[in-house]
């Protein structure tokens, strides 16, 4: 610690002013030490374990904990006819996406949609990801608004082999 004398020329009062300086000094930095050590927790990693069978885990691992996820995907596609640049079926599925985004989104705040379209298989995909807590209540819902959509789609002159799959989704 900094050891500051005072100016008084008295030699037993200076002796006395720089005890008391250096004890408080002493606890003011006893306390400050401390308060940085309770708080540093703020700063350390945080590790998600699921205790309770019956709520859902902020992550999963697979794989023997050689990975783990926290996002899930769900994913609806189908087949189109045509040539990519001129398929009405294309077209038509392109529309029911743009009516059905708005609720999509709704799902949950931190959602995120990938439209995927393969030219030489002609698949169409609609990807919609969502963290692991928001996935049960969407999946509970019946994934809202996926019914709706898909009967759409389905009805489309040239749509074919409507499907889903749940999936995993990570950024790495």
């Amino acid at each position: 610690l900094l050891h500051f004398p005072s100016n008084n020329n008295n030699n037993n009062n200076n002796s006395n002013n720089d005890n008391i300086y250096n004890h408080t000094m002493m606890k003011t930095f006893s306390f400050l030490f401390s308060l940085m050590l309770s708080t540093a927790w703020a700063f350390a990693p945080v590790v998600h374990k699921n205790n309770n069978a019956a709520s859902t885990a902020l992550h999963v691992d697979l794989a023997n904990g050689a990975m783990s996820f926290d996002r899930v995907c769900r994913e609806w596609r189908c087949k189109y006819t045509g040539d990519k640049g001129t398929s009405e079926s294309l077209e038509a599925v392109a529309k029911a996406v743009e009516e059905y985004l708005p609720d999509i989104k709704k799902v949950s705040s931190d959602i995120t949609v990938n439209r995927l379209v393969c030219g030489s298989c002609l698949d169409f995909k609609l990807m919609m990801t969502v963290p692991l807590e928001d996935f049960g209540p969407w999946e509970e819902s019946g994934f809202a608004p996926e019914a709706e959509f898909l009967e759409k789609i389905g009805a489309i002159e040239g749509v074919s082999q409507v499907e889903t799959q749940t999936i995993t989704n990570m950024v790495i």
